[in-house]
């Protein structure tokens, strides 16, 4: 028999000891007075004289994170919402009935007590207690010195363990305010929120593989959404000038530090607006989301530190051209990109490199443009970047530049080395739509399964006029990588995707792997 069913049985005969006490195992409430981080907040200035004085009342519940038993007395702590607050216990208070209660407690338990609020000789706040109620026994043991699981695999798959960290709880509670403060920011500027469906007869908005089901009645395959993106400008069409959605998208494709299969995505939509427009709303929301989550405008991340007060913007070519690394000869000039040769060329300098470089003369030379800059550029983007103008080859829903028609009016958002955002004037033509429509199914027939799809209904609803206006998504999980210095995808999902897990006879013990 394991050690932890070992412990599981000897808290399951003191939980018997408990009820025979006459406290139920598993009652059904416990009426309060104030929730810990309340009396933090409410009496932590209070003197030791003061509340002498008051003496004033309290009914707390929490679990018990440590109990110090000293012959007739103990102090213990109680947690609840990520805060922990001292209470004393004394055999005479409490009564020989409440104390052979206590005395059956386990670290991890949870229970209610009554008494009043004193400070300790050591000046620590704390609740005397009068009175305590039982109201759940922890029957597994709680990681050691609770200072959280230790493997990285269990810490995800035992999300229910893991937030008794301090320190993990708080990445979640700020996320929570990035989407709060987003949700006002948005608000406040006449932005509408809506909800799109997650189940869709064809994928688009995005290039990605989707994941698939089936409607049994109406006998159809759909996907789960990649994107609300099409959705959201049916509603643009229709007359909701501002709009936006926060919501869970579904691409089945790898995962890694920087993806999950299952993510959370801001789309918003401005009608009369252009990616300009869209450029200079995205700095001023996310400096004012690092100001609510963080209370300032710089946050750390890994080894480095995030500026987010100094946004630079750069053309990808541009881009390139900055970045262009010094073994690959001289830096291009803005020229080179307009010859289908000397991109080619491009290329062929970077691939005599350490730089690996694809390249396929029956693509369009705009792809190369993309996987060059991905290549040389990308990584160096840590402080906020906006990179902007994109080839016409990678962007199938965005307005063509009216000065160069190879190129989009087209953004991303690129922070600590990874993409944040992308955005674009949206492509409004229908005839125009349905054309790179059909570019794109002549690349799903040269072999790339996430290129787009073809939509009549969204050509039809370009049809009833769209007019000129600005789209943009936002990583809401790479967001809150980059304000809680969280540098994996899975320290900032409650329940990220992991591998099935393949038990043995007895648990792997704490501080090894599953395997």
């Amino acid at each position: 028999m394991s050690l932890e069913q070992n412990i599981y049985d000897l808290r399951k005969q003191k939980l018997g000891q408990i009820e025979a006490l006459g406290q139920p195992a598993y009652p059904n409430q416990f009426r309060f007075t104030h929730q810990i981080p309340e009396i933090l907040s409410a009496y932590t200035a209070s003197t030791g004289e003061e509340l002498e004085a008051n003496k004033p009342q309290v009914a707390i519940a929490g679990r018990l994170m440590a109990i110090r038993l000293m012959g007739k007395a103990s102090f213990a702590h109680l947690q609840q919402q990520g805060e922990k607050l001292q209470i004393y216990i004394k055999k005479d208070a409490v009564g020989e009935k409440q104390w052979e209660l206590y005395k059956l407690l386990d670290i991890g338990d949870h229970i209610g007590v009554k008494g009043y609020l004193f400070r300790t000789r050591t000046g620590e706040l704390s609740v005397h207690v009068e009175e305590i109620t039982f109201l759940s026994k922890d029957l597994l043991p709680l990681p050691e010195k609770f200072h959280g699981l230790t493997d990285v695999e269990l810490r995800y798959r035992m999300r229910y363990v893991d937030l008794l960290d301090v320190e993990v709880r708080q990445v979640f509670v700020k996320r929570a305010k990035i989407v709060q403060s987003i949700r006002r920011f948005l608000d406040a500027r006449s932005f509408v929120e809506v909800e799109t469906p997650m189940m869709q007869p064809i994928a688009g908005g995005a290039a990605a593989r989707p994941f698939v089901t089936h409607h049994n009645t109406l006998d159809i395959d759909l996907f789960l959404r990649i994107a609300p993106e099409l959705y959201l400008k049916r509603l643009v069409v229709g007359g909701l000038d501002r709009v936006y959605e926060i919501s869970r998208n579904f691409r089945n494709e790898g995962v890694s530090t920087r993806h999950n299969p299952e993510f959370t995505m801001l789309e918003f939509y401005q009608a009369y607006a252009n990616y300009h427009d869209l450029m200079d709303l995205t700095v001023e929301m996310l400096q004012q989301v690092a100001m609510d989550v963080n209370g300032s405008l710089k946050s750390q991340f890994g080894e480095g530190e995030i500026d987010w007060s100094n946004f630079q913007r750069l053309s990808m070519r541009e881009a390139i051209i900055k970045f262009w690394p010094a073994e690959a000869g001289e830096a291009p000039t803005m020229e080179a990109f307009k010859s289908d040769a000397e991109i080619e060329q491009l290329v062929r300098r970077l691939q005599k490199t350490k730089f690996s470089v694809p390249y396929d003369p029956r693509e369009p030379a705009g792809r190369a443009i993309a996987d060059i800059f991905e290549a040389v550029a990308e990584a160096h983007l840590w402080q906020p970047t906006i990179i902007y103008d994109f080839p016409l080859a990678i962007s199938p829903l965005s307005k063509n530049k009216a000065s160069e028609p190879d190129f989009v009016e087209r953004f991303e958002i690129y922070v600590a080395g990874m993409e944040l955002g992308n955005a674009f004037s949206e492509l409004n033509d229908p005839e125009e739509q349905r054309r790179r429509f059909e570019q794109q199914l002549g690349e799903r027939e040269r072999g790339d399964d996430e290129a787009h799809q073809m939509d009549e209904d969204y050509i039809r609803a370009l049809s009833y006029g769209m007019p000129p206006t600005g789209g943009e998504g936002i990583g809401i999980d790479r967001l809150t990588m980059m304000l809680t210095g969280s540098t994996s995808i899975r320290d900032v999902i409650l329940f990220p995707q992991l591998r099935p897990e393949k038990r043995d006879e007895e648990a792997a013990p704490e501080g090894e792997s599953a395997k």
